[in-house]
């Protein structure tokens, strides 16, 4: 039984939040289920299709020339678990990027290099599923905010598709943990 699929896509594909609609990676990729698509390419997100209003409300422009995204969609309904698993997709791309020798900082659903925003993140719900966005600035030319990238990091541009494979893969596997563990504990009484 597959939990969660696991698509890497090599090709560049330009962010605009648009992606964030039910059945996208069934829709672009023919990918069905729940499912975390990594792929390369420049985020540039017009006010009208921001999710976080804080955003919208304060005319936050949110660009940047050049990111890796993940995007998660899981077939149910639940907000709260969607920004759970959100929560869960920064803290396993931390853990991997602290392995590879990136130290960063968490604060909340953003992660940070220094006093630089390393990314960006949001979950939300659509009238079928539960979808996260994530994206790591590898560059940060022209970023409208205070930002750190993985190349000034220490990042190997060769190593940007292999490091979004293993964050998918890595999310997967906790995914299915999850579930997993839900199934083999006793009730009580």
């Amino acid at each position: 039984m597959v939990f969660l699929q696991s698509l890497i896509v090599s090709e560049i594909v330009p962010y605009n939040g648009k992606q964030l609609s039910s059945l996208w990676a069934y829709r672009t990729w023919g990918v069905k289920g729940d499912s975390i698509v990594g792929f390369r390419g420049p985020c540039d997100i017009d006010f009208e299709d921001m999710i976080d209003l804080e955003d919208v409300l304060s005319q936050s422009a949110i660009y940047s020339p050049d990111m890796l995204h993940f995007i998660v969609e899981h077939f149910d309904h639940d907000l709260e678990k969607g920004v759970l698993r959100q929560r869960l997709l920064i803290n396993i791309i931390k853990e991997i990027l602290e392995f590879h020798g990136i130290r960063t900082l968490r604060l909340g659903d953003d992660l940070y290099i220094d006093d630089g925003k390393l990314s960006i993140s949001i979950a939300t719900v659509t009238p079928v599923s539960t979808m996260i966005h994530a994206g790591l600035n590898i560059s940060r030319e022209n970023v409208p905010v205070k930002a750190s990238c993985l190349l000034e990091a220490g990042l190997a541009e060769n190593r940007i598709l292999p490091l979004a494979e293993e964050i998918c893969r890595s999310y997967a596997s906790e995914i299915e943990d999850i579930f997993l563990a839900r199934c083999k504990v006793r009730g009580g009484g």
